[in-house]
């Protein structure tokens, strides 16, 4: 069975060779927000996830399946994170506080994935790829919090069962973190 790839093939804008597509927020930010569909690629990407995690490898189709890697591998440090919160409110504040800590970027050394992502070509594209990625982790977190605590506030084990599962054997973490 093949893994299940982004829908989202006519991205507007492109940075390095990851897509930047608009996403519902409420987080401020540089992404663009004027969507044509109903759902964007983090719902994509939530709804593909349980599916999408299991394989070891994934082949690359389009720009989006880059941006879809990349939020598959943040939902599972996400999913790390909550495991140790008991209440939605404590899980919004981690995910909070993790979207906005210092992470790699495409290009940095750091980064996981270096082989299959491009190098932003300016320190300007640098720049907002690094806010754009900073913008879509907080909306992530949120939907995260809000799929792991659904409406009687107790945390999922449908969704936190897959927290030690690692999407092509990758951690957008370093080892021990």
């Amino acid at each position: 069975m093949p893994a299940y790839h982004s829908n989202f093939l006519d991205p507007q804008q492109i940075i390095g060779n990851t897509a930047i597509l608009p996403f519902k927020t409420q987080c401020r930010g540089p992404a663009p927000t004027h969507l044509s569909q109903d759902i964007d690629i983090i719902d994509e990407a939530l709804y593909y996830f349980k599916a999408n995690v299991f394989f070891r490898t994934y082949e690359i189709k389009s720009e989006a399946d880059r941006l879809l890697i990349y939020i598959t591998l943040y939902v599972t440090e996400c999913l790390k994170k909550l495991q140790r919160c008991a209440s939605k409110s404590q899980a919004q504040n981690e995910m909070y506080t993790l979207a906005i800590s210092r992470f790699d970027i495409p290009g940095d050394a750091g980064f996981p994935l270096n082989s299959v992502y491009g190098k932003p070509q300016t320190q300007q594209d640098a720049d907002f790829l690094r806010s754009y990625l900073t913008q879509l982790r907080q909306e992530v977190g949120m939907r995260v919090c809000d799929k792991v605590y659904g409406e009687d506030g107790k945390p999922s084990k449908w969704w936190l069962c897959f927290a030690k599962k690692k999407f092509m054997d990758k951690s957008l973490s370093g080892p021990g973190q």
